[in-house]
């Protein structure tokens, strides 16, 4: 699909630039014609004023000079006078046929394209002042233009194609990157989905059968339950994940107090550290507003303190802390003892199912959470990232203050 839209753009951008060539060089070619016919014509005419007249030697004329050759016709047709200087004009047979074709036709101006000859008539009641006028160097101008528009715009057409294919890479990138983490996130997906429905389609199965007996038959029944469940939770963080991509449904913001919501939220948590033998510390600079979604900021703290008692050491400190860094900026971080995360891990942390150790236990976590925390932040305009120095793992998140 990717290709086809890589081709297409191609196809439609050198068909715009095809267009454009043409008509560009269509442009020149009839404007140059057109001067040049000009230009000839009014030579013709200023000819025609005094066909018979010798211009005087090292005369200045800033007037086209061009091969000519002039007849006078008299009333009864017949041939009067001959003049020019750039023609044989002993041939009466070839002077004749010039003569019927200027006659014959209806216009003063034309073309005897047999003998690429331009003509202008002027009659008058004396007769008939015919003038030709050679056109070889109007043809071969207009022949090297021809030539020269040809070269150029084959040259433009190879330098636009070019252009255009690198264009279209870096036009399709971000949709072929999108596309490839739609593709990544339903293989991520698919697999995270197929180990509980294995359990839960293998236990259904045993249930089913006679060999078990009650006791059995229970932690069974248990198992497809804790699968349900956990199959329940992957689905709603997906769902939660896809809400927060959609870039349509925009989240209702409201100046609310950052620091008060920290700390109720890392209240709640308090038991949950305790519980796992881990201790929870906040130092929380008072009165700090921002513009946000109460909500959806709760879930981002939520999803950071979830992590770092996930991955904590043994009896490790956490330590949540929100302090202004100038006077309309502030930082939120959650810093956890735990496991050094390595440069590589740190880019790839809020990638959708990323899991830096995929063989540890997750307890139950799918590594979808910094995903839909870093989506958060991004719907906020607010900037987060990772850190990790001696045995001290911190996810900051920069936001702008409400001043």
């Amino acid at each position: 699909m990717i290709k086809k839209l890589q081709i297409k753009f191609v196809v439609i951008n050198m068909t715009i630039v095809t267009i454009l060539l043409l008509v560009i060089f269509g442009l020149v070619y009839n404007f140059t014609k057109s001067n040049l016919e000009t230009e000839s014509i009014t030579m013709m005419q200023s000819i025609a004023e005094n066909p018979f007249q010798l211009g005087r030697p090292n005369e200045s004329s800033t007037n086209l000079k061009l091969p000519y050759f002039a007849l006078q016709i008299g009333p009864r047709g017949e041939l009067v006078a001959t003049g020019g200087g750039y023609y044989e004009l002993t041939n009466k047979e070839f002077l004749k046929e010039m003569i019927l074709h200027s006659i014959a036709s209806s216009r003063n101006i034309g073309v005897v394209k047999e003998y690429n000859l331009r003509f202008y008539r002027v009659n008058s009641p004396m007769g008939t002042v015919l003038v030709f006028s050679d056109m070889s160097s109007e043809n071969a101008t207009l022949s090297n233009l021809i030539r020269t528009s040809l070269i150029i715009g084959s040259f433009s057409f190879l330098a636009f194609l070019g252009l255009s294919i690198f264009l279209s890479k870096w036009a399709i990138k971000p949709v072929d990157m999108a596309w490839k983490q739609q593709k990544q996130f339903v293989a991520d997906a698919s697999h995270e989905l197929k180990t509980p429905l294995t359990v839960i389609i293998t236990n259904a199965e045993m249930l089913q059968s006679t060999d078990y007996d009650e006791e059995f038959k229970r932690k069974f029944s248990k198992s497809i339950l804790i699968m349900s469940y956990q199959m329940k939770n992957l689905v709603e963080k997906m769902l939660e994940l896809a809400k927060s991509d959609d870039q349509q449904s925009k989240l209702p913001m409201k100046a609310l107090n950052l620091s008060k919501l920290m700390s109720d939220t890392a209240i709640s948590f308090e038991g949950l550290f305790v519980e796992k033998g881990l201790s929870l510390v906040s130092y929380i600079e008072p009165d700090i507003s921002i513009h946000g979604n109460e909500e959806a900021l709760k879930q981002l703290i939520d999803v950071l303190l979830d992590n770092a008692q996930k991955y904590s050491n043994q009896g490790g400190e956490t330590c949540i802390r929100l302090y202004s860094t100038s006077f309309n900026r502030c930082h939120l971080a959650v810093s956890n003892q735990g496991p050094e995360i390595s440069g590589e891990d740190l880019k790839k942390v809020f990638t959708r199912f990323y899991r830096i150790d995929k063989s540890r236990n997750r307890d139950g976590g799918f590594g979808l959470g910094l995903s839909i925390a870093a989506n958060i932040a991004s719907q906020h305009g607010a900037k987060i990232w990772a850190q990790s120095k001696d045995g001290i793992n911190t996810f900051f998140v920069e936001f702008t203050k409400k001043i």
